[in-house]
């Protein structure tokens, strides 16, 4: 009967054991509709603006993207499918390529059924697949929590800004602005 006990006892210890490495990995996914998995059906529809919105983007800086507390403070995307931050105009200076896709167009993939593993880099080139991209300068403080060297992501074509891509994390559900630097 102790021996039972004793075994018994041990199986309940690894059970909290693994019920807390699940929650310190739920820590990771700090939002309840945001990241954690998921990955959009399909990129940001086209922005059209509404005409009385103003310049509001023009200072990216002063602009949230928190529209709930428990929510990033970085573009990103709700779990139905809401593109939260990419309200931004079509000729906003910021993204102006003098030369768009000058290494190419990226053809790995885009969307849902492309999750990629980045390897390697940083905000100022990582890769993945023997692609390289490039996060915009602009958007470089909205990945300070990208792990460069594990984190999935998914490429979806920015409908409004030539030559631009969105880069998307599947653990944080974050997206930058990135370029593609070619293989």
């Amino acid at each position: 009967m102790k021996l039972f006990a004793g075994i018994l006892t041990s199986a309940l210890i690894l059970s909290l054991s693994a019920f807390a490495q699940k929650d310190d990995h739920h820590g990771d996914d700090r939002h309840h509709d945001v990241g954690g998995g998921y990955v959009p059906r399909h990129g940001p529809p086209a922005y059209h603006g509404n005409g009385h919105e103003g310049d509001r983007h023009e200072n990216q800086d002063q602009h949230s993207f928190r529209d709930r507390e428990d929510h990033p403070e970085a573009p990103h995307v709700h779990r139905n499918g809401e593109w939260v931050g990419h309200d931004v105009r079509r000729d906003d200076d910021r993204f102006h390529l003098d030369h768009p896709w000058e290494y190419g167009r990226f053809q790995g993939g885009f969307g849902r059924g492309h999750v990629w593993r980045i390897v390697g880099g940083g905000p100022n080139r990582f890769w993945f697949g023997g692609y390289y991209f490039r996060v915009a300068p602009f958007d470089a403080g909205y990945c300070g929590d990208w792990f460069w060297d594990r984190d999935n992501i998914v490429i979806y074509d920015d409908p409004d800004h030539v030559g631009w891509y969105l880069g998307y994390n599947v653990r944080l559900g974050t997206y930058v602005h990135v370029t593609y630097l070619g293989r």
